[in-house]
């Protein structure tokens, strides 16, 4: 949702080299799954505690940011669509904090799901 509000989608969607809102969507959608999938293989520990969780989903949401948008994105899209993204590397304005916040509630959300389910399985 934030990165629709913010406009961000059809950047995405440049990183499979098609400038257009719904494709970014769907791929930012396989990416959002590949990565939650990710976590969860990450954190098979069942917890009966949720309070970790949601502090290693914090971290891990915090980490995909980095990674994610302050590093593979603009250098993927440096490459692939605009050379001047490069100088975006590692660069932190309005969009990126947007994201910041959309990392870290999602994953806030993926911790919560994983220990309903972690809890619900071992019930």
């Amino acid at each position: 949702m934030t990165m629709a509000m913010t406009g961000m989608l059809p950047m995405v969607g440049m990183l499979i080299g098609m400038d257009n809102a719904a494709v970014g969507l769907a791929v930012h959608l396989v990416n959002s799954a590949v990565i939650g999938a990710l976590f969860a293989l990450l954190t098979t520990r069942p917890t009966s505690q949720i309070g970790p969780l949601l502090g290693t989903g914090l971290g891990y949401g915090f980490a995909w940011w980095v990674l994610g948008a302050l590093l593979i994105m603009p250098l993927w899209l440096s490459v692939t669509a605009e050379p001047a993204m490069r100088d975006m590397i590692f660069q932190v304005g309005p969009a990126q904090w947007w994201s910041l916040a959309g990392h870290l509630l999602y994953d806030l959300l993926t911790a919560d799901v994983l220990y309903g389910l972690s809890r619900r399985a071992t019930s």
